[in-house]
């Protein structure tokens, strides 16, 4: 017979999985993050948007002040400072869908009893939607800046790198 905490276990680590694939965009978290988890379920330590990606959400497809090439590859350059490295030159094992950052904040987040709840009362998953929306604002902003610039013909970090390759 086996253990109703095994399939509950088995039950937890697949439905991480599955939320990792919709948070790509969200940075992997470390020990540190993993450790403020509790903080963060109570709203105690809630993270903060950053600036580029607030400018992202206003207006995601701005064009004012892009007219250079080197205007694009600036802002592009503090966006991927913040989301990371775009899909064209990201590079993945193919074994991305759990991390032990994912699982010891799950492990951890475990310990707080009726966990959605609280966070929904105390803001905590309020604040995690919109950042999670803010991440998406700067990863829009990013791709258009890059098909701004290729219908400009500026070169690559200005461009998508796949499209500077094919010398299009």
């Amino acid at each position: 017979m086996k253990s109703p905490i095994l399939y509950a276990g088995i039950l937890a680590l697949t439905c991480a999985a599955g939320t990792v694939a919709h948070a790509q965009a969200m940075p992997e978290p470390d020990v540190t993050e993993v450790a403020k988890t509790p903080l963060r379920d109570l709203n105690i330590d809630a993270k903060d948007i950053p600036e580029v990606l607030q400018i992202a959400q206003r207006d995601p497809y701005a064009t004012q002040g892009m007219e250079s090439c080197n205007a694009l590859v600036s802002t592009i350059a503090s966006l991927d400072m913040v989301l990371g490295a775009d899909y064209d030159i990201a590079e993945t094992d193919g074994n991305d869908r759990l991390s032990e950052g994912r699982i010891g904040q799950s492990v951890v987040g475990s310990i707080l009893p009726f966990r959605g709840i609280v966070r929904e009362v105390t803001g905590a998953a309020g604040n995690d939607r919109a950042l999670r929306a803010a991440y998406t604002a700067g990863m829009v902003r990013r791709a258009f800046l890059k098909g701004w610039g290729l219908g400009r013909g500026c070169a690559y970090p200005a461009r998508p790198k796949a499209m500077a390759a094919a010398g299009e």
